[in-house]
């Protein structure tokens, strides 16, 4: 597996721990719908939370958060609409990104919370 792939891999897992400890119930990882994935699907108390990760060694060239372009919340969103209606949900949702920084531990994790929103 490429190193990339690798550091993506990691920075999921840590993302779910975080979560976890954070008191979140995590539903799925790497959820599909077609081509479109969602990293992570977790429940915040009474709020479905669609999470993306982004996993970086370093910031040197940017933020990680920097990586979730309009076209990848687009995607994000049509993953979570397939979702909320494969599964009949009716519950409020939001969107949240990690960021994992690093390459050994102590990772730098940032969790932002309602990070976009949808248009529908």
């Amino acid at each position: 597996m490429a190193r990339h792939n690798l550091l993506g891999s990691k920075g999921e897992m840590l993302a779910a721990r975080y979560l976890l400890d954070k008191g979140y119930a995590v539903l799925h990882y790497n959820w599909r719908s077609g081509h479109k994935e969602i990293d992570i699907i977790a429940k915040d108390r009474d709020v479905l939370v669609f999470v993306e990760v982004k996993s970086r060694t370093s910031e040197m060239y940017g933020s990680a958060a920097d990586a979730v372009t309009p076209d990848k919340m687009d995607r994000l969103i049509y993953a979570a609409e397939a979702y909320v209606k494969r599964n009949s949900i009716d519950l409020k949702f939001r969107f949240d990104v990690i960021t994992v920084i690093g390459d050994s531990e102590p990772y730098r994790i940032e969790h932002i919370e309602d990070a976009f929103y949808p248009e529908w």
